[in-house]
């Protein structure tokens, strides 16, 4: 078996596989022979039947099984032990004169076109500019955080003197006819009601202005508006059990709570921050702030590595690229798509693909690599930013550490921070190689213009960004 690399130009090229006999007539006949011992054929005992029979029911189909396996590793072996750097993947010529016979042929030629990477220079110094932008929350954004935070932390407390709709209202619930207990009737210890929930307004209004000591006689059922749920909820039972429900109860208030927002003291800085990070007001809002504003850094990195790629795209501009075999290869592995649909396309998926190899460029030519350690590092980083959005910034230690394993035992997941943490170091070479100009911007402006970006770029969106494959590592 013989192989070869028959170059078109810088771009473009042919893989010939050249095959004789003997490279795969043994492993026909052992597959045969296999076939022979397991046919169960009428007239014939098992493992018996001629290997002429086998050959005729069997032969071409065998033949033609171990030469594709036989081509197609051969293939994949040549790429890898040629360190071609392709893009797309292999496209058998089926055209007429390149056809085979594969039962009279004694020498077989099999021709895959390919599609090689370009060779180019990128040149990214301090004479190419990038934005940088310090996002800082908004003064009024910032205190209704503040407010949050004090309002999330807070607690109930009892209170002396009349109810408000907001207030608990707890108490005894007993069941009463005409005004008297009901003999054998419910009673439910510590009942909790909100005025503000009940529905019937002359029920709620008999709630709020009620103290400590008072008793107030009401219907479940008319105070919800026979909502079985909300019933079943004040009652301590079940929906199924409230249905024939329909009396009197009388609440005796036993106490009455209210909610009152955290003060800012040590209590709430531990609560929000973990115990000890910071012990003075202007401490919290220091770090509270710093944390809220790094919440931004996904969407800075984004503005940044896309206006990166606009100026690399820019660069890449007259770098040859086997334009036809692309087209030919987007056309063919998809059944869906339509030439036409390739040819709108392709100007969106070139910029992708430059994009992609640059990047691939400046990994290997700067050794830039990814450790586990930077994937575990990511990994944390991003549950503590999910947890963050509800408001969760201060999670017990093994709370994170096992969400953060979770992830990291999802291969889809894995992979995507593999990714994340190249580009992370893609950033912070471009950071140290380029010249960065520094933006300081308010977050509702950086939004604007997030939104603006995203609108413009939505047409990069195309359906499918053919990439490179470098064999030699995969």
């Amino acid at each position: 078996m013989k192989s070869t690399l028959n170059k078109t130009d810088d771009v473009n090229g042919t893989i010939v596989i050249e095959l004789e006999k003997a490279d795969y007539q043994e492993k026909v006949d052992k597959s045969l022979n296999q076939y022979r011992q397991k046919a169960n054929i009428p007239g014939f005992r098992q493992g018996k039947v001629p290997k002429s029979v086998i050959q005729k029911m069997y032969g071409k189909a065998v033949l033609v099984d171990e030469i594709n396996k036989l081509v197609t590793d051969e293939l994949g072996n040549y790429i890898r032990e040629n360190k071609l750097k392709i893009l797309g993947e292999p496209i058998s010529d089926d055209s007429e004169e390149k056809q085979v016979d594969l039962e009279n042929d004694e020498l077989m030629k099999f021709y895959f076109d390919i599609a090689l990477t370009p060779e180019f220079e990128l040149v990214l110094d301090k004479e190419t500019q990038l934005n940088w932008y310090h996002v800082k929350l908004e003064d009024e954004l910032f205190e209704k955080q503040m407010d949050a935070y004090k309002q999330n932390y807070g607690t109930y407390v009892s209170v002396e003197g009349e109810a408000k709709d907001t207030d608990l209202i707890k108490g005894t619930l007993t069941e009463v006819e005409a005004g008297v207990d009901t003999e054998n009737g419910q009673v439910i210890e510590n009942a909790v009601l909100m005025p503000s929930y009940v529905k019937d307004e002359t029920v709620k209004n008999s709630f709020i202005g009620a103290k400590v000591g008072d008793s107030v006689v009401f219907n479940p059922k008319t105070a919800y508006d026979n909502n079985e749920a909300e019933v079943a909820s004040l009652l301590q039972t079940t929906k199924d059990k409230v249905a024939d429900i329909n009396c009197d109860f009388r609440f005796d208030i036993k106490e009455v709570t209210r909610y009152q927002e955290a003060e800012m003291n040590q209590e709430l800085f531990n609560k929000v921050l973990g115990d000890g990070v910071v012990t003075t007001e202007e401490e919290f809002r220091n770090k509270v702030g710093a944390e809220l504003n790094n919440q931004f850094k996904p969407n800075v990195d984004h503005l940044f590595i896309h206006e990166a790629r606009d100026i690399i795209v820019e660069k890449m501009n007259d770098v040859q690229f086997p334009d036809a075999f692309l087209k030919r290869w987007l056309l063919e592995s998809s059944e869906e798509r339509t030439a036409e649909q390739v040819e709108e396309d392709y100007p969106k998926i070139m910029e992708d693909l430059k994009f992609h190899i640059a990047k691939q460029k400046i990994v290997e030519e700067h050794e830039i690599k990814v450790e586990f350690s930077d994937i575990e590092a990511l990994a944390a980083e991003v549950a503590k930013a999910q947890f963050a959005q509800y408001g969760m910034t201060n999670l017990p230690a093994d709370v994170l550490q096992n969400y953060t394993k979770s992830l990291l035992e999802k291969e889809e997941t894995v992979q995507n921070l593999v990714e994340r943490a190249t580009e992370d170091k893609i950033i912070q070479w471009l950071k140290e190689n380029v010249t960065v100009v520094e933006k300081d911007i308010f977050s509702n402006d950086f939004n604007k213009m997030m939104s603006e970006h995203a609108h413009l770029h939505e047409e990069h969106s195309a359906d499918e960004t053919v990439e490179e494959t470098d064999t030699a590592e995969d």
